[in-house]
């Protein structure tokens, strides 16, 4: 995805879980707050996991719920596309993964990973447009198991998924929670050419679970076909009473 001249576009991305709009424990409805540390930041593209699609019974009891699904919300004006995967379906609702974006979103699908029924788990892949009719963008947004031997299984997929939907050449972004707190998925993803931003520029993956103190090193970006890549250092505040994950946030050039 290039200018006209040939002077390659930055697109910065952000990957959050949004643990369904509420705190560590869902002591605290925050929707809200995190919509305004969103904007705070200043993303081109957005990745969401466990965000609602809708959730009847909270709507009916909780003050300050939107009126919209929680991605619709949390886009507003500013993003303008987005694309939702529904994954975990229940009486009350549904939420699953979504991409939010500044430029057009041509297309989109979501892949059920699901290994059990216990455990809905997907893979958003959308193909984004920007302007100058350059090279197109693949994002895929991933939500995987809690266990290993489901999420070998899921990251066979995601590799897949890029050898098949993602032509040679053209960029691809793929982020989201991995889950992957044994830190294995590095040898899966490098067959298909990812690369961890993070680990790339410092070694390892960021620690982002729990929020509060981070232990865990479980949310990932990962690049492909770009021509520079580079993470971007934020404040745990005021992202650390927000959700039970930290964000990512990197810079890329394609």
């Amino acid at each position: 995805m290039r200018e006209q001249s040939g002077i390659p576009r930055t697109v910065k991305v952000l990957t959050v879980n949004v643990h369904k709009g509420f705190t560590i424990f869902n002591r605290r409805f925050i929707l809200h707050e995190l919509r305004e540390a969103i904007r705070s930041t200043a993303p081109d593209v957005i990745f969401l996991q466990e965000v609602l699609g809708e959730h009847h019974r909270h709507a009916a009891r909780l003050h300050g719920w939107p009126t919209t699904s929680h991605y619709e919300f949390l886009a507003d004006t500013i993003w303008s596309d987005f694309a939702y995967g529904r994954n975990a379906v229940y009486p009350a609702g549904h939420h699953g993964n979504a991409v939010l974006s500044k430029y057009p979103i041509s297309t989109y699908e979501n892949h059920d990973v699901s290994v059990n029924r216990h455990e809905a788990r997907g893979m958003l892949h959308c193909i984004i447009e920007t302007p100058g009719g350059g090279m197109r963008l693949h994002a895929v947004c991933v939500h995987l198991g809690l266990r290993e031997s489901h999420r070998r299984q899921q990251l066979r997929r995601l590799c897949e998924l890029v050898h098949t939907a993602v032509p040679d050449g053209e960029p691809a972004v793929v982020a989201g929670d991995f889950n992957d707190w044994r830190l294995k998925a590095g040898r899966h993803l490098d067959d298909c050419g990812l690369i961890d931003v993070f680990a790339a520029a410092h070694g390892r993956p960021v620690r982002t679970f729990p929020a509060q103190c981070p232990l865990l090193q479980l949310d990932r970006i990962y690049v492909r076909n770009v021509a520079r890549h580079r993470p971007v250092p934020m404040a745990r505040r005021p992202w650390n009473g927000l959700s039970d994950h930290l964000p990512l946030v990197a810079e890329i050039d394609v």
